[in-house]
């Protein structure tokens, strides 16, 4: 008899442990998603208060090398250049969080500009959709003479895996790198950040800049609710499994 007793017992303690580290993870995951709620909030609040505040002027050369990206990343500026439309970058339009009001295939023209002190900044001077590659198309929008920009400070995009590669020789890029353009282009020393053209909007509208606006997706806690509940769900069908299982004799028979 106890040993009849015994066997159902040890077959339900020996999933026990697997039962709590599934338990743990669950929980663990939902915990993680609470805590990249908290952080999601907070950069959506830091970012809606930098791209809301007034435009300042553009940190001189001299402090470009120590500029910290975490910390000035769309501080919002404003500075006076000239654009060599010759060396326009064009570089594929992958949907944006930060442009919704963009969509179809296009490319945002990538364009050196000189300012006072002889230094060169790139800049997304906004959209061009498919068939408007050629700058001959939009001629209107390459005004001559100093013009004064509105932006957002920007730095290089990263790499990925799947992220195809550059290709110069057709004027055609695939990750924002403003240094990785100034080599295609020869244009020697550039700032190690771009510049994400607000205003002026040029005569014809091409390119079309536009404000960075805030549309980052905050699901998280719709995900940790659903790790959660999982969690929940495996400890009530463990519970209720091991119940049954203390209660069933061994092969269904009688326990004598």
């Amino acid at each position: 008899m106890s040993g009849a007793a015994g066997k159902p017992q040890r077959s339900w303690l020996g999933l026990l442990v697997p039962a709590v580290l599934a338990f743990a993870i669950l929980i663990g995951l939902g915990t993680w998603q609470i805590q990249r709620k908290a952080w999601k909030e907070a950069l959506i609040a830091s970012l809606t208060a930098q791209l809301a505040a007034p435009p300042t002027a553009l940190p001189p050369a001299a402090d470009w090398p120590s500029l910290d990206p975490t910390r000035v990343q769309y501080h919002r500026v404003t500075f006076a250049a000239h654009f060599d439309y010759a060396k326009e970058a064009l570089v594929f339009a992958a949907a944006s969080a930060f442009r919704p009001d963009v969509s179809g295939l296009g490319y945002w023209a990538f364009t050196p500009a000189q300012i006072g002190d002889g230094s060169v900044i790139i800049v997304n001077r906004g959209f061009v959709p498919e068939g408007r590659q050629d700058p001959n198309s939009r001629a209107a929008g390459n005004v001559a003479g100093p013009i004064t920009i509105v932006g957002a400070l920007r730095w290089p995009d990263t790499k990925h895996w799947f992220t195809p590669n550059d290709d110069p020789t057709h004027n055609l890029w695939f990750t924002a790198n403003p240094r990785a353009i100034a080599a295609a282009k020869g244009l020697g020393a550039v700032a190690p950040f771009y510049v994400e053209q607000e205003t002026p909007v040029p005569p014809g509208g091409l390119p079309r800049p536009g404000k960075i606006v805030v549309d980052l997706p905050d699901n998280h806690l719709q995900y940790a609710l659903t790790w959660y509940g999982l969690a929940l769900v495996l400890v009530v069908m463990f519970v209720t499994w091991a119940a049954g299982s203390r209660r069933r004799p061994i092969g269904g028979g009688r326990a004598t």
